[in-house]
């Protein structure tokens, strides 16, 4: 493994062909935050703006295989899992983060959709529970990824710290429940629990109808912020911040959902922008 002063990040995660979520969300991320982004590709999606049209599992042995390749080379100070797919991908990358003793880990279980629709199977949902959640530095379900875990009903924020503590029973060092899915007031703010610290943790909300992407982009955020040396509960407002500005600078392009606008300080009339002519 090579000493580099420039921290590395690896996601592993699923590819997003319409680019605004999954690995290429992760890597933007990174960048953004001067980590240097490796991955693993789990499954190739073709997808996009409208929604997803087809998926693709790699196997096992070919998940297993990047990760090998980049931490045994390179090294990383953070890993991500975004969309592991199956039960099978599951186990194995489980046993690769043990076997190549990757200590910093935020895990975006990736089981429910925002608005609620379930996207892994059962016996998947079982093993990422048992196995990998119990390895998360950070565990970010949101509201319905959080009720299947907590076995809770969340309408209310007392109700998210409840299922924040019940969550962080299952092994994780600490759990973000997110509020994206909530409603009204309620829409937008996390709780934070790591065993001693009930954190509530607002932004200002965004009005934007473009969001897709966001809940890979503040896992990588988190995962970036934690390569550059942060706790975790640092990691995860410095985060939070990034989200926040990148959904308000979110992107109007193709027919459905956008994406957020992870480079955000490069877009015209931002307050953030470059020289152009330089």
């Amino acid at each position: 493994m090579s000493d580099s002063s420039i921290p590395v990040a690896l996601t592993i995660a699923g590819s997003d062909s319409g680019g605004g979520a999954g690995i290429q969300a992760d890597l933007r991320t990174f960048a953004f935050h001067r980590v240097h982004g490796t991955c693993a590709i789990t499954c190739i999606t073709a997808q996009n703006t409208l929604g997803v049209d087809r998926v693709d599992a790699l196997s096992p042995e070919a998940v297993v295989a990047q990760m090998e390749a980049v931490v045994k080379d390179i090294g990383v100070q953070a890993a991500k899992t975004g969309m592991l797919l199956n039960q099978e991908i599951i186990q194995a990358v489980t046993a690769q983060i043990e076997a190549l003793q990757l200590q910093t880990l935020v895990v975006d279980p990736v089981m429910v959709s925002r608005t609620g629709v379930q996207l892994i199977d059962d016996a998947a949902i079982a093993t990422l529970k048992t196995a990998l959640i119990p390895l998360a530095t950070v565990l970010t379900p949101n509201r319905y990824e959080a009720q299947m875990l907590s076995n809770l009903e969340i309408q209310t924020l007392e109700t998210m710290q409840i299922a924040a503590q019940r969550i962080h029973e299952l092994g994780a060092k600490a759990v973000l429940v997110k509020g994206g899915g909530m409603q009204g007031d309620l829409r937008g703010v996390d709780v934070w629990f790591d065993g001693q610290q009930l954190e509530t943790l607002m932004t200002a909300t965004v009005h934007t109808t473009n969001t897709h992407g966001t809940g890979c982009t503040l896992a990588a955020a988190i995962a970036a912020n934690l390569a550059l040396g942060h706790d975790s509960l640092a990691a995860t407002r410095r985060a939070k911040a990034y989200v926040t500005q990148a959904l308000s600078h979110s992107l109007a392009i193709g027919q459905g959902q956008g994406p957020v606008g992870h480079f955000f300080p490069l877009l015209v009339n931002s307050p953030w922008s470059v020289d152009r002519e330089n």
